[in-house]
């Protein structure tokens, strides 16, 4: 199964607590360059706001410099939190970039604001954007990104009639049954929410309507990768990822902090099982670990494809886990 089931990545552009936001930007391309050398389905940017550990905000723009500096991987959002912006924006910046950068460019879409209320607030300032306007908003979106219509009054341009592919994406209900009535791609938030991983997949195949754009379900799942050498380096290199949840909870600096050799005295027992209920999609191990639990996963969920998310102090690491990752489908 692992053979036959494409890989891909997901990045946040993290920035360390000893680095600053360059080196996470260029980071970012180095590992897009990697995905593409070991032959990653798809590499995605994710867009986060107000977080001073993530320096993906500006997806499109990023999405730019990464197309740019890549040859055939397919680079896209994963995704763009659709109540943020204004639905003609958007297909103008993934409309210019499949233009420069055809058949590449692929843009899943969001239906939360991706930060705090304030700002949420700050991004629309006076647009009345809201997650309840998400359906329409997707329509709009593809309206402007197919062929003109007769009396159309409002064209995207770049934009118009490129086609982006368009995926939907979410870590509840909402979107897998708006993805299956629309016909689109679902990819589910299992990174970092995968308590309705099951659930959802199940009601997005079982309303799923073929469309023009797709025959029958297509899933795609979030794995948070923890991958190493040996199953202790795996563990250890981990600590990183818990230390910045648990600052997630509790509402500190995202800049990642080194690995350590224990937890213990870092989290309290109940922001240990909150931590880990946000990684019970997680693989960590060595080979021959990460091989079980990968196809433990797709044992479980059928799914179509894997995204990874990989949270390690040194781009080293990250490096070498999907490298791990590769290997496994040879």
């Amino acid at each position: 199964m692992l053979q036959q089931t494409p890989f891909s990545i997901l990045e946040l552009a993290p920035i360390r607590d000893n680095g600053d936001v360059s080196e996470a930007l260029h980071h970012a391309l180095a590992l897009a360059q990697h995905a593409e050398a070991l032959n990653f389905n798809r590499f995605w940017v994710a867009e986060h706001h107000n977080m001073d550990g993530v320096a993906s905000s500006a997806t499109a723009v990023l999405l730019g410099y990464l197309a740019a500096n890549t040859q055939r991987i397919k680079l896209g959002s994963g995704g763009i939190m659709l109540p943020n912006h204004a639905p003609l924006v958007v297909a103008e910046q993934f409309g210019t970039l499949a233009t420069l950068y055809p058949n590449r460019i692929e843009l899943g879409l969001g239906r939360a604001p991706g930060a705090d209320q304030y700002t949420a607030a700050a991004l629309r300032r006076s647009r009345d954007g809201s997650a309840d306007d998400f359906p329409e908003d997707v329509a709009e979106l593809q309206h402007y990104l197919g062929p003109r219509q007769p009396g159309q009054r409002v064209i995207a341009v770049p934009g118009m009639d490129t086609q982006v592919p368009i995926w939907l994406l979410g870590s509840s209900l909402f979107s897998a049954q708006l993805a299956a009535y629309r016909g689109l791609p679902y990819a589910f938030a299992s990174h970092f929410a995968p308590r309705f991983l099951q659930q959802a997949i199940q009601l997005y195949r079982d309303n799923f309507r073929p469309s023009a754009v797709l025959a029958k379900p297509y899933v795609m799942i979030g794995v948070p990768l923890f991958a190493a050498d040996t199953d202790e380096q795996a563990h250890y290199l981990a600590t990183t990822a818990y230390q910045r949840i648990l600052a997630l909870f509790r509402g500190q600096s995202l800049q990642m902090k080194p690995p350590v050799a224990s937890m213990n005295g870092l989290w309290q027992p109940h922001e240990q099982r909150a931590v880990e209920e946000f990684l019970a999609m997680a693989v960590i191990g060595g080979p021959d670990q990460v091989k079980t639990g990968l196809e433990r996963i797709l044992q479980q969920t059928g799914a179509d494809e894997l995204i990874f998310t990989c949270d390690f102090y040194h781009f080293a690491d990250r490096k070498r886990s999907f490298e791990i990752a590769a290997m496994l489908k040879q």
